[in-house]
């Protein structure tokens, strides 16, 4: 799933966004001109809202918004880059994604924001590629790579009887870089100072309601899975490389579904801007 709701990824890997020019040029909170790295912090150039023309009251944008979230950029960011256009800070989200994911989030904007606790429990359907035979010190494509152990290619019938193993409740530790916390901190800060000696990482029953085999090519499993809020599909995925017996992370995640809420019905945020954002609200009943 996520790191967690205030997850940092490691300062070294977190994109930076360059504009040019700045943002008075551009009323666009990620221009197509923006390029993309993972080299330095994060630095993404907003305009701020003084400079955007005030289309809509604050008053009048009450609702939830379906954003298709790119990759690269954390779901804080989409939250901010919504604050401007939208022109209120009351803007928060029922579920993070992690920086290289991509899909389905679910913003609240001003009395919107009231609905997303009842949103963050449901069920959610993600798509979602690992890679066989290597392993990741972060479960994903962020982290330091290392080849896996050494073990015959699986055969597509092999591959199906794993996933369908993991069907039901299960037991899921959680990843390294994650914020559980443990000792009232939270594990990636606990990682990132080397302090993980003696930590035992804490274990939580998940249900996968469903999972189906997409594509599988050596090495990379492309697979759907429909699972119990909280799940963490990196996780999901280093076990499964290790019931394979080869070791797997995960190179590519997409969410496309939360609850009833389908990813055909999300705006890509390059595409909202002052003028459409209030036709795209789903309002509050």
């Amino acid at each position: 799933m996520s790191y967690g709701e205030d997850y940092a990824p490691p300062k070294q890997l977190r994109p930076t966004y360059y504009a040019t020019p700045p943002y008075l040029t551009t009323h666009d909170p990620f221009p197509t001109s923006c390029a993309t790295t993972y080299s330095s912090p994060c630095a993404i150039l907003l305009p701020p809202p003084s400079f955007l023309p005030l289309l809509h009251s604050p008053s009048s944008m009450d609702g939830l918004l379906l954003v298709d979230k790119p990759a690269g950029i954390t779901s804080h960011d989409v939250v901010d880059a919504i604050r401007n256009i939208a022109h209120t800070r009351r803007v928060g989200h029922a579920g993070t994604l992690d920086p290289f994911a991509t899909g389905l989030l679910i913003l609240g904007i001003n009395k919107g924001t009231k609905a997303l606790t009842g949103l963050v429990g449901l069920d959610k359907t993600y798509e979602a590629t690992a890679k066989l035979g290597a392993t990741s010190t972060t479960d994903d494509p962020e982290g330091i790579i290392a080849e896996g152990p050494a073990c015959p290619h699986p055969d597509t019938d092999v591959i199906q009887t794993v996933l369908s193993s993991f069907l039901g409740a299960y037991e899921q530790t959680a990843p390294v870089f994650s914020a559980k916390k443990v000792g009232g901190k939270k594990l990636y800060e606990l990682a990132r100072k080397g302090k993980m000696e003696g930590i035992v990482l804490p274990k939580k029953i998940v249900t996968i309601h469903d999972i189906a085999l997409l594509d599988y090519r050596w090495p990379n499993l492309h697979f759907r899975v429909s699972c119990s809020s909280g799940t963490y599909i990196r996780a999901l995925a280093k076990d499964i490389g290790a019931k394979l017996g080869c070791g797997a992370y995960l190179t590519e995640l997409r969410r496309t579904n939360i609850g009833d809420h389908r990813i055909e019905d999300a705006i890509a945020l390059i595409d909202i801007n002052e003028k459409n954002i209030g036709s795209r609200l789903i309002p509050m009943i």
